[in-house]
């Protein structure tokens, strides 16, 4: 029966093997509708979602970091999220804070939770370097318990949830290091280069010719 059993686990470990392997195939073919190149970066976002970890992508601007996130929030049929992050940028401009509201049946006032935009599955922390180390840390309970706390006050965040976060490696004026416990919530820093030639000219064709494929869901 032992190895009855044992044969099962093994079949069971090639089956899911062979399912991630076809929705990763999938995924990367739709993101490939709209993302020239950049195949090894495709793959180690893929390697971090399977995985259910964050990952932070390091790239100078226009390498479709940005594009790269939400194209793949739509082919999961995921929410997605987008925080801009910016030196103004409060921690409740990410988790959401309380605000007093009217009650209208009893014309009573109180406190109630309007969530941030942590609060999403896909959620992109675009240059998230460029805010100070006090919102940064923010993101510190959402990344790695996948919950956040406001005015004493825990809130569940929902299944599944990834943190993806940019930043530009070159640009220093207004930015601030990453803390070392940011820094050790991503499972992957993926590095950006510029593209081929044959790849930038594919790129021009695509953004001054008709509109990109349109992007469709492929995993539930």
């Amino acid at each position: 029966m032992t190895a009855s059993l044992s044969e099962l686990d093994r079949l069971d470990d090639a089956a899911l093997a062979d399912r991630l392997q076809g929705a990763g195939q999938r995924i990367a073919s739709e993101l490939r509708k709209v993302i020239v190149g950049q195949d090894a970066v495709v793959e180690q976002a893929l390697v971090a979602l399977f995985a259910g970890g964050n990952c932070l992508l390091v790239g100078v601007p226009g390498l479709a970091k940005t594009l790269l996130i939400s194209t793949l929030a739509r082919a999961l049929d995921l929410k997605f999220s987008r925080i801009q992050f910016t030196p103004d940028l409060m921690p409740s401009d990410v988790t959401g804070t309380d605000v007093i509201q009217d009650d209208p049946a009893t014309g009573q006032r109180r406190l109630a939770f309007m969530p941030g935009p942590v609060f999403a599955n896909v959620l992109l922390a675009d240059e998230i370097n460029r805010t100070p180390p006090k919102t940064q840390a923010a993101l510190l309970e959402a990344m790695q318990e996948r919950r956040v706390t406001v005015q004493g006050r825990t809130y569940e965040l929902d299944k599944p949830f990834f943190v993806f976060a940019t930043q530009n490696p070159i640009e220093l004026e207004g930015t601030y290091p990453l803390p070392e416990a940011q820094l050790d919530r991503f499972m992957l820093e993926v590095m950006l280069d510029y593209l081929p030639e044959e790849d930038e000219v594919a790129v021009v064709k695509a953004t001054t010719a008709l509109p990109p494929e349109a992007v469709h869901p492929v995993v539930s």
